[in-house]
């Protein structure tokens, strides 16, 4: 039988840079030629960081090298492609380890154990090894073939589904293989998911391939890279519970003993339609170095509060566009044993790199989301979970205005769809039904999440475009603002105007709760619940509309108004009942304090110990400089983000008179002093209220 050798034959599909039809390389054209590659096209969403991972990621760190600081990454990125000495090691590495790379190599074939079989010679279609194709428990719905239909995999496609099986192949029980010492009565159970299987994976893209695989190698030390699959010697039918021993063998884990039987059809073509698979290496616990995930931070399972959390890795929820996953995203690593979440130690590098020059700050990256969704106890796939967004690389930094315009956005979209179903759920109580449980069926506000969706997606590239412009920064807040307020009134409306004429007169229930109070829910009551909660969600919005025109608590100017104008004062309210309502968000204690200023309130923030003073007095700094109510607005929104994490209150009665000398280019010089004189020379009281 005649080899597939990876290194030269043309498996891997590629697109060019700046266009052009996709063609099929092998390993060795791939890399050399990697900076005049847009990046890889694979058949199946979830094959694209097996083969990452599994192949040209240790291929290029074993031959050539990771980076063992920061500003040796940001030289190799910068440089485009790999350097001529570069270039000769891979290749030389390559040839060296060429028989390694051989799909059907009688002695060691690649990422199998040769002459692998069962006690009776058993084998099984290919289907087994691909996850969308219909094969024992594990049949995709309206699958267009069943499982006794043979599946000829071509080489390429087989070598796929290999890394994939090794990366992501599900928890069914296993046919025991000849030589497998922990076999019982002929099959092998409690077998884990391949280990990307128990990831989000989070995958950093750049604009070539080139670019992708530096991305995607992490500042190591040589030590700690240990060796790939093909090194570790032929691998027999016995497996292991073990701790992977270096970034290398983490990244070509054998998480399965596999054989491809290939045959060759009647016109001599290499195919695949039988193979063995068998359990394989398990991993003890996924390691502290895996750079292609966020982290949870998990409590124990002890009551004792002291007791350290526990770090997970943090997986994709189904359904889930990967901007609703923000907070874990851009939760830095400095932050990370006193918060909730870790980014990626490749994400933190990426923030890193751009904070010392290493790339711009409108540099395109985009972060690609994958993860597997297993059934009955994670032996069959249920779903595949798939995402790409742009990801602004300022956003990265947590004292940036990226940063927390982002992080608004994603809880501001979140609180809207809660707020929708509330209504879709009292409108429901209203007409004598129960509300739709939160795990079926389609609740109306993941419809409006759908809706928000490619506006969130605009916003992330106009982040990224604006850089340090918080003037661009906060009219795109203001854009988004309006967009989402618009359509979630469309979507409660269509609930409204859907609603049965029983709901006027409404029902009243026994609430669940320990109070067993009654509640009336009534469709007027249930309309003006929504109301507020929208208010508070999208202040600044919701003063445009007329019904809260009377809120105000600013007297119009009759002669301003009849020339279509407003006073600086109205243009003032509704940015500082916006900031109010974010200062107030979460916090049971009122946030609002006469006679606290914002500079004494910032000096008891810079006081507190909840914040760096440095990072605090730069902030300050922007504040002070800024050249328009706009920018103003952008930095005030951060620093009183800041207040309500700390619980400290503030006047925002003085706070709006502020804004509204900020109008007024003559008039900031006062402002800025006295913030100067509260904020750098009081040495007085610790703030009070009166």
């Amino acid at each position: 039988m005649p080899g597939y050798g990876l290194v030269e034959e043309p498996w891997l599909t590629v697109r060019p840079v700046g266009g052009g039809s996709p063609v099929t390389v092998g390993i060795a054209e791939a890399l050399t030629g990697a900076h005049e590659l847009e990046g890889l096209v694979v058949e199946f969403s979830t094959q694209l960081p097996a083969v990452l991972r599994q192949v040209l990621l240790p291929v290029v760190a074993d031959a050539s090298g990771v980076p063992r600081t920061p500003r040796e990454k940001g030289a190799r990125l910068a440089r485009g492609r790999f350097a001529e000495a570069e270039l000769d090691s891979l290749r030389t590495y390559l040839g060296t380890h060429r028989a390694a790379f051989d799909l059907f190599d009688p002695v060691a074939p690649f990422g199998q154990v040769a002459g692998l079989r069962t006690a009776k010679g058993e084998t099984k279609g290919s289907a087994t090894l691909v996850a969308t194709a219909a094969s024992g428990n594990n049949v995709p719905l309206f699958a267009s073939r069943s499982d006794a239909d043979p599946l000829d995999l071509t080489p390429a496609q087989a070598a796929h589904w290999l890394l994939h099986a090794h990366c992501w192949d599900t928890a069914a029980i296993k046919t025991g293989a000849v030589g497998d010492p922990l076999v019982k009565a002929g099959k092998t159970t409690g077998n884990p998911t391949g280990p990307l299987g128990q990831l989000g994976v989070v995958i950093p893209t750049g604009r070539t391939l080139y670019e992708t695989l530096l991305l995607n190698l992490p500042v190591t030390q040589p030590e700690a890279l240990g060796v790939p699959q093909w090194k570790r010697g032929p691998h027999g039918p016995a497996w292991e519970l073990r701790e992977a021993e270096g970034l290398l063998d983490l990244w070509t884990w054998q998480a399965r003993r596999i054989r491809l039987v290939p045959h060759q059809d009647e016109a001599g073509r290499l195919r695949v339609a039988r193979v063995v698979i068998g359990a394989g290496d398990r991993l003890t616990q996924t390691p502290g170095l895996e750079p292609h995930t966020a982290w949870t931070y998990a409590a124990p399972g002890q009551k004792s509060s002291s007791a350290p959390h526990e770090r997970r890795p943090r997986r994709h929820t189904q359904g889930k566009a990967a901007w609703r996953g923000l907070d874990a995203l851009l939760a830095s690593t400095r932050q990370s044993t006193g918060g909730s979440f870790e980014t990626s130690a490749l994400l933190d590098e990426v923030g890193a790199l751009q904070e010392i020059g290493k790339l711009p700050a409108d540099y395109p990256l985009r972060v690609e989301t994958f993860g597997v969704v297993y059934g009955t106890q994670s032996s069959v796939v249920e779903d595949v979970v798939h995402d790409t967004i742009p990801l602004p690389l300022l956003a990265l930094h947590r004292d940036s205005e990226a940063h927390q315009l982002l992080l608004d956005v994603a809880e501001q979209a979140e609180q809207l769809a809660q707020a929708v179903n509330n209504l879709s759920a009292d409108l429901r109580r209203a007409a004598g039904t129960d509300p739709i449980p939160w795990d079926k069926g389609q609740r109306p506000g993941e419809v409006l999440l759908h809706t928000l969706d490619p506006l969130v997606r605009r916003l992330l590239a106009g982040v990224r475009a604006a850089g340090t412009d918080d003037d661009v920064l906060e009219r795109g807040r203001l854009a988004w603002e309006h967009l989402a307020y618009r359509h979630a009134w469309d979507t409660a409306n269509g609930l409204l105007l859907a609603a049965s004429g029983t709901t006027f007169a409404g029902r009243t229930v026994i609430l669940a709760d320990k109070s067993g109070k009654p509640q009336t829910y009534k469709l007027g009551t249930a309309g003006a619940a929504f109301r507020r909660r929208l208010d508070g969600i999208l202040p600044r919005p919701a003063m445009d509309h007329p019904g809260v025109w009377p809120l105000c608590t600013v007297e119009a100017d009759d002669v301003l108004a009849r020339h279509d104008e407003v006073s600086d004062g109205q243009k003032a309210d509704p940015s500082t009942r916006a900031l109010y309502d974010l200062h107030q968000r979460g916090r049971s204690e009122p946030m609002h304090r006469r006679g606290v200023r914002l500079g004494e309130a910032l000096l008891a923030l810079r006081r507190s110990g909840e914040v760096s003073e440095e990072a605090l007095d730069t902030r300050v700094a922007q504040l002070a400089g800024a050249t328009s109510v706009s920018a103003l607005l952008v930095h005030l929104r951060g620093l009183v983000t800041q207040l309500r994490t700390a619980g400290q209150p503030l006047d925002h009665d003085h706070l709006t008179a502020d804004i509204q000398a900020w109008h007024h280019t003559d008039r900031r010089p006062r402002v800025r002093l006295t913030w100067a004189l509260d904020y750098q020379v009081w040495k007085g009281r610790t703030p009070a209220g009166d």
